[in-house]
């Protein structure tokens, strides 16, 4: 290489008028106006427009004709202001071009399978299969450069607040609660596997029982689970633990750095004080344990109504034990004919097992449509009064367990929201959610599982129902949730071995079990752990929010699809023969 860059495709303006420069980069745009040649050359940091001119050098002129899109080249010439009416305000650099003299070409490009200038000229398959090509593009670019800033950010606040950086082992041991593990065997012992951690709780805690009393890590933490479009089968997260603290302690520090990442990246301040919600009421007011707050559109408790309706569907919930709720869609019922409910029905019958979605609409001062004819006269006033509802609004209402009529419910005011446009742009709401429930029933197992993880305090004022009432025990667990997304959880730990061994029974795991998931940690706790509590943030999600894209792929270098593969290098991938003899594994069909 000849021609080694002196600047780059971003850095030029007005005042390098008159100098020789030397630009690297990919050929983004040729253009042949009358003999002309303009060439549009990029790199990460932007792009210059280069001309060659036949009438002062004709052979170098033909020779750039040539060129194709993405061919990499090293130009030399010199920087002069554009001619009027060529001022290009929509690119930093478009006020200069450069008036090339050489041209070194360092690779040609093969055609196209799609264009780097237009991500959409190619689907999202075909992009991930060639996705160093889509890296290329602008857009990425700029998410690849806001991912980079916000591991500086929260490297950076966290070193402020006295927090020692870690790194913790990636072959761990297989302690599998909740998703399964990634398994790795083991060549030298025969039969035996590590584990890709799923998180560092485990090596966290044994952290602060060593006495680091505050402890962060920027992980890699991998979960073999069913997987969803916010999710991915290794994702990185921002963990933090610290000793000696209580619950607003943890809060304070998490507070702290979403402040600090949102101004640094966004410019953007965030309240000093997040409000807070238990989970309880959010579940019941939005239908969501992450709910997005940033709009008004509450869900309505709609049990006592439809005890008076002469509706079977209510009545028969409601004697199963199942729940009726309610959401109002101000003066927007013309939007919602039959034909549209019924595609909200299918898809809250596709994708959250809902039976059916009912509605009634307000015409004038009267209910019409859907179900109004199971409301008498008397009823129907009783619940416009309360509900103040007003010509053209629509009331829509779902019963069924408690559990389906929520989520349903909550999905159905999202989805709302958005068809309506009632979510403002720009706004960013953080809100922490507390007093989770410890437990969790399950149904296949016929058991309590751990909502968060076992390592989980319960509230102190709720250890005596751990006994008589588990399912009532509430977690000093908490989670931030920012515009409807989860961005960081966390729980104050349990820290001594009585308490853990009583948790591991609670979840069903008698003591020779949990002595060989965790006894190391156990074992542990036997020698003076302290009170201690974190919370980890999930830096892809973050990214998102930051970046205000709602594909988690497009803020991942080189992500995964939904089915856990890459197209792109097509892991994962057979292996020989040869490989499983030497990890001693015999494939069975």
């Amino acid at each position: 290489m000849r021609l080694k860059r002196t600047m780059t495709c971003g850095q030029l303006t007005a005042e390098n008028v008159n100098e020789e420069v030397i630009l690297n980069g990919w050929i983004a745009k040729n253009r042949d106006h009358g003999g002309v040649i303009f060439l549009d050359l990029r790199d990460r940091y932007g792009k210059t427009q280069v001309t060659f001119n036949p009438d002062l050098d004709a052979e170098l002129a033909a020779e750039a004709k040539r060129l194709g899109m993405e061919d990499v080249v090293a130009v030399r010439g010199t920087v002069r202001l554009r001619p009027d009416g060529n001022v290009n305000p929509n690119m930093p650099t478009g006020t200069i071009e450069v008036v090339a003299t050489q041209l070194e070409v360092l690779n040609e490009a093969q055609p196209l399978p799609f264009l780097v200038s237009d991500r959409e000229s190619g689907s999202e398959d075909l992009r991930l299969e060639y996705r160093y090509l889509e890296l290329r593009t602008a857009e990425l670019q700029k998410l690849m450069a806001t991912r980079s800033k916000t591991y500086q950010s929260a490297r950076s606040r966290l070193n402020a607040e006295g927090f020692m950086e870690f790194e913790t082992p990636v072959l761990m041991k297989s302690t599998p609660e909740g998703a399964r593990d990634y398994l790795v065997p083991s060549r030298i012992h025969k039969g035996k596997f590590y584990a890709l951690p799923q998180s560092p709780q485990t090596y966290k805690q044994l952290l602060m029982i060593s006495g680091f009393d505050k402890y962060f890590q920027i992980v890699k933490c991998f979960r073999d689970e069913d997987l969803r479009a916010d999710r991915q089968p290794e994702f990185t997260q921002i963990d933090i633990e610290m000793s000696f603290v209580d619950q607003d302690d943890v809060l304070g520090v998490a507070t702290r750095l979403a402040r600090g990442i949102f101004k640094d990246i966004l410019d953007y301040d965030l309240p000093e004080v997040f409000p807070t919600m238990k989970y309880k009421d959010a579940m019941e007011m939005y239908g969501s344990d992450k709910p997005d707050i940033r709009f008004d559109l509450p869900l309505v408790e709609f049990a006592d109504y439809a005890e008076k309706t002469e509706f079977g569907v209510f009545k028969d919930n409601l004697a199963a034990g199942g729940r009726v709720k309610a959401l109002v869609l101000k003066n927007a019922a013309d939007k919602y004919s039959r034909k549209a409910t019924d595609g909200l029905t299918d898809w809250l019958r596709t994708y959250y097992g809902l039976k059916g979605l009912a509605f009634v609409k307000m015409d004038q001062t009267a209910f019409s449509a859907g179900i109004s004819k199971f409301f008498p006269e008397a009823l129907q006033q009783e619940v416009i009064n309360d509900l103040k509802l007003e010509h053209n609004d629509i009331l829509f209402f779902v019963s069924d367990t408690e559990a389906r009529t929520l989520q349903s419910l909550g999905a159905l005011r999202i989805e709302l929201a958005k068809r309506e446009n009632l979510i403002p742009e720009g706004l960013i709401k953080p809100l922490f959610i507390l007093d989770f429930p410890l437990l969790d029933w399950d149904e296949d197992s016929k058991r309590y599982i751990a909502m968060h993880h076992p390592f989980t305090s319960p509230n102190p004022e709720d250890v005596e129902l751990m006994q008589t009432a588990p399912g009532d025990v509430r977690a000093q667990a908490y989670d931030l949730v920012i515009n409807g997304y989860e961005v960081a959880g966390g729980s104050i730990r349990i820290h001594t071995r009585e308490m853990q061994s009583r948790m591991f029974q609670l979840i069903g795991m008698d003591e020779a079990e949990a002595q060989a998931r965790f006894g190391f940690l156990l074992k542990a706790f036997k020698y003076g752990a302290p009170p201690h509590g974190g919370i980890a943030f999930g830096f892809d999600r973050l990214i998102m929010l930051l970046a205000g894209t709602e594909n988690i792929r497009d803020v991942i270098a080189f992500p995964k699809t939904t089915s856990a593969s890459s197209l792109m290098d097509e892991a994962p991938s057979l292996v020989d023969a040869q490989q499983l003899k030497e990890l001693h594994i015999k494939l069975v069909e």
